[in-house]
């Protein structure tokens, strides 16, 4: 398999959304909103893209082996209140909660819209202690004002403080009423100043998916070098483009529950090729474990891939040993096996191929382009899959050009590789 020079732009996908048409009664039907790269507008080198989208995986990682939820790199442009005032949100695969900040602050981080006042809106209500929204928080307390106060925790010191509220939002012009939120007064952590708050798409009862009744949604990643718009696709408007993946490349496998992390999407990984070698581990590799660690996700917010460390050893070793160019150091650019990349380019570099196989006979057969990465600053050739102790993700590099679309209703995720910029 022949790679050209990859460009990894991003290590996830910031968004403006522009509305479509959509069609909306009580509930949402389908809405379509566009996504764009974090580090689109940033004059970056490329070697500089590398490092940031390496250093912010490592950083997400550390929040979602240990806690239950992670906060993610996608923005989208939500309008809340009455008046409705514009914000741009985190949108999250990999946790639940709603929220934003709000005044009166007692710590909040630097946000570049003016901060949700909701004093001046008029659709704006506190949930009480005894609603059942409240008690589906991880952690929760009842104000002295009997009202329904959270705090929510992204691991280190990555968290949101405040009360739990219902309010209009209105996304891409349809107006979404009574959406339960955090308010947050007290929120800390560097990867939440890119917006002014954050939209869980996870699996819980309290993400934006569970409160508008969707059973399914899906986005379709372009290359991170593309400066096109994503789409993120919500509700009837999230099928796989039938003018755009033929039949016979849609897999499909399905979405497994873990009570102990019930926001994240589990898939069951089985093995994995590399070049000519299948490697076959016990079924305990990547299985969720009793304790409710372990297994594998799909997320939109981590760059890169992580495999639990007997996995990524046995993968390391296939991969290395197919490769016919030298070793190279990737620590400058945070990645773990690299390769020195021929003076002449690599457009003619043969690099194994990679496939994930998972449950249901789904195979994720990945082009060179989502997996191997030139940091042109040092020369090196790098694989974008590192290892990691406990959870393993299937991250947003190796997600580009393939539609994914988790069908909550039916327990599916299924994926196609597909034109992201001609959907």
């Amino acid at each position: 398999m022949a790679i050209a020079a990859a460009c990894w732009a991003t290590g996830g996908v910031a968004a403006a959304a522009t509305a479509a048409t959509t069609t909306t009664t009580s509930r949402l039907k389908g809405l379509r909103v566009h996504l764009t790269h974090v580090d689109a507008h940033g004059n970056y080198s490329r070697h500089q893209l590398l490092r940031r989208a390496a250093r912010r995986s490592h950083h997400r990682m550390s929040r979602l082996v240990p806690v239950h939820a992670g906060n993610g790199e996608f923005l989208m442009d939500v309008s809340i209140g009455t008046p409705a005032l514009a914000y741009s949100a985190i949108v999250d695969t990999g946790s639940d909660l709603v929220w934003t900040q709000c005044k009166p602050c007692v710590d909040c981080f630097k946000q570049s819209t003016p901060v949700f006042d909701p004093s001046s809106s008029s659709t704006y209500a506190t949930v009480p202690c005894s609603s059942a929204s409240c008690s589906d928080l991880p952690t929760s307390k009842c104000t002295s004002a009997s009202k329904c106060g959270y705090t929510y925790t992204y691991g280190d010191s990555s968290s949101t403080q405040g009360v739990l509220a219902t309010e209009t939002f209105t996304l891409a012009k349809s107006k979404l009423p009574g959406v339960v939120f955090g308010c947050g007064d007290t929120n800390e952590g560097d990867g939440f100043s890119q917006g002014a708050g954050l939209v869980g798409l996870g699996r819980g009862p309290l993400s934006l998916v569970s409160q508008l009744g969707l059973d399914k949604f899906s986005y379709c990643l372009t290359s991170l070098d593309d400066t096109n718009n994503s789409p993120l696709l919500l509700g009837s408007l999230a099928g796989i483009s039938e003018a755009s993946a033929a039949a016979s490349s849609v897999q499909t496998t399905p979405l497994i529950k873990n009570p102990s992390q019930p926001s994240f999407y589990y898939v069951s990984l089985k093995a994995i090729t590399v070049g000519s070698t299948r490697i076959s581990l016990p079924s305990s590799a990547f299985a969720v474990q009793d304790d409710g660690t372990g297994g594998v996700i799909v997320d939109s917010g981590t760059s890169i891939t992580y495999l639990e460390v007997q996995g990524y050893r046995a993968l390391k070793k296939a991969f290395a040993a197919q490769m016919a160019l030298p070793a190279a150091d990737g620590s400058g650019v945070g990645l773990d096996l690299c390769f020195r990349a021929p003076a002449k380019g690599v457009d003619q570099v043969e690099v194994p191929r990679l496939v994930f196989h998972f449950d249901g006979g789904a195979d994720l057969d990945l082009p060179a382009e989502n997996y191997m990465v030139l940091d042109g600053g040092s020369g090196a050739l790098c694989l974008t899959v590192m290892g990691s102790r406990g959870l393993s993700i299937i991250g947003n590099f190796q997600q580009q050009n393939f539609q994914f679309v988790y069908d909550v209703g039916h327990d599916t995720l299924s994926f196609a590789p597909v034109q992201c910029n001609k959907l």
